[in-house]
This record gives C-alpha cells, structure tokens and sequence, in this order.
C-alpha cells in the first residue's frame, strides 16, 4: 500500500509541474472541468452506495457549466473578477431552478428531498470549492495580460498542491509511526491529534521553505517568512477539515474510498478533498493579505 501510495503520487506530483509549466489556458480548463466532473460523479457514486438519488448529468452539467463562466470570465483579454462572480451566481442560480424542475416529472422518487438535496450539495461541495483554483490559476500577473496563464497565477497552483500535500503526507506518516490518541472516531478511525500535529508542522515546513527557495515571491507577490508560516497552518488545518468532511461522506455510503482509480491513494475526490478546502482559504488569504 506504501509503495504505491508514493509511486501514484509522485507521479501526479511530475505531471502537476508539467501542467503548471507548461499547458496553454484552453488545456488547463478542460483539465480543471475534467477534474470537476470526476470527483462529482465517484461523489455520486458514494450517494447510490448509501441509496439516495441524485440527478447525475445534470449536476455535473451544472459544476462544469460554473468553471466554464470563471474561466473566460478571468481568462480573457481584461480578466474581469466582477464579471466571473456574476456569471457564478447566475449560473448557481440556474442550477437550483435546473434542480427543482427536474425533480418534477419523477414520479416513482420517494426521496425528492434527499434528491433535491445531494443534487445542490454536489454542486457546492466539488465545482464551487474547485473553482478557487480557476480563480488562483488567473491570478493577473499585472493589468491586462490576455488568456495565459501568468507565471503568479501557476505559482499559486503549485504552492496550494505543495503545501496542502505535504500536510496530508505529514499527516499520515507522524499518525502512521505516532498516533495514540484519535481525533475523531465517529468521523474517520484512523486519523490521531498526533497526526494532526505532524500534519501542520509538515505543512508549516512546506510553506517557508516555498518562500526561501522561491526568493520570498510567489510571481509578482510576496510571501515573507510570516506569512508563509500561517499560511501553512490555515491550509494544513483547512486540508484536514476537507479531509475529515469526505470522510463524513463515504461512512454514509460505506465506503472506505470513493473509487479505486489511483493505486495507493483511493479515487480522485480522495486525493482532491483536501485542496478543495484549501484553495478558498489561499484565495481568501492572497486577496485579503498579498494584494
């Protein structure tokens, strides 16, 4: 389990700096839908285990639709944020309407409520938390800048997986070799407060260390020693609540992961769920603190 656990990762890790260095914006958002999708549908996947519908196309239609309206909203020539957050709450909006309507002509759905529910849940909890990374993948470099991708907005991309992973590697290896006392039983077995320390430290690590080696920038931002050092213990404990949240999830649907698909690490939504908490908080942070 070990060995493919690191092999699987890092070969995710060379293909996430080949990504970052070198794909045009037209191949990073259909990277970022593609990504969206997958994770949606294995969370339809834990849904069908713990026997509640949802409206499968539909949603996913929806999480790609929302990426979509970000990307040429943020990617285009002027980079326009104002006009990427109303396309976003016209499309979530849509998505709602697009819900209860389609629940009308169910006839034989005895759950319309739980339908309803998980359908809207699948919408916010995947595409509306991965849309963060849209949103730090155009990071504008300056005014202007057209549809690439600037080097500040691939920098962030590759901080957030830097960071975030290496608080869940910490995590497991100090919880592995460590952890006696458990976090949350009820929630997830296995996961210990040692594991959590180590998980934050590691994290912690991560971030300064990006910082140092990075001249103290992420592209044409920022990032001293202070910042790098609580931006690391907000993503590593942001990472673990995302973690602890997909948890939830499949003790509803009795599974243990969401698929088998990466050999050591589970399905795609385990390997995302952790970035999915992550990257509103590094968003939050830069805009609030770095810009």
């Amino acid at each position: 389990m070990l060995k493919y656990r690191i092999i699987s990762g890092c070969l995710i890790g060379a293909a996430l700096i080949l990504s970052a260095n070198y794909m045009p914006a037209p191949g990073i958002l259909l990277l970022l839908v593609g990504l969206s999708s997958l994770a949606q549908l294995e969370f339809y996947t834990i849904l069908r285990r713990a026997g509640i519908p949802a409206f499968r196309i539909l949603g996913t239609a929806c999480g790609a639709a929302l990426i979509t309206a970000t990307f040429f909203n943020m990617g285009g020539e002027r980079g326009d944020v104002a006009g990427a957050y109303r396309w976003e709450n016209f499309v979530l909006m849509a998505s709602l309407i697009a819900v209860f309507v389609r629940q009308f002509p169910q006839k034989h759905n005895d759950k319309p409520l739980e339908t309803i529910g998980c359908t809207l849940i699948r919408i916010w909890y995947v595409p509306f938390l991965f849309n963060f990374i849209t949103r730090l993948v155009f990071t504008r470099d300056g005014e202007g800048g057209g549809p690439n991708v600037g080097e500040t907005g691939r920098m962030l991309a590759l901080y957030l997986v830097a960071v975030v992973k290496s608080g869940d590697s910490g995590a497991y290896f100090v919880g592995s070799l460590l952890g006696r006392h458990k976090l949350m039983p009820r929630i997830s077995p296995g996961k210990t407060w040692e594991g959590f320390c180590g998980g934050i430290a590691a994290a912690v690590l991560a971030s300064w260390l990006f910082s140092v080696l990075g001249d103290h920038r992420l592209g044409k931002l920022a990032l001293e020693p202070g910042h790098a050092i609580v931006l690391g213990g907000l993503l590593s404990i942001a990472g673990i609540v995302g973690d602890m949240f997909e948890s939830l999830l499949k003790r509803a649907g009795g599974a243990k992961d969401s698929s088998s698909a990466i050999p050591g690490l589970g399905g795609l939504l385990d390997v995302l769920d952790s970035l999915l908490f992550g990257a509103p908080v590094l968003y939050v942070y830069t805009k609030v603190f770095l810009m």
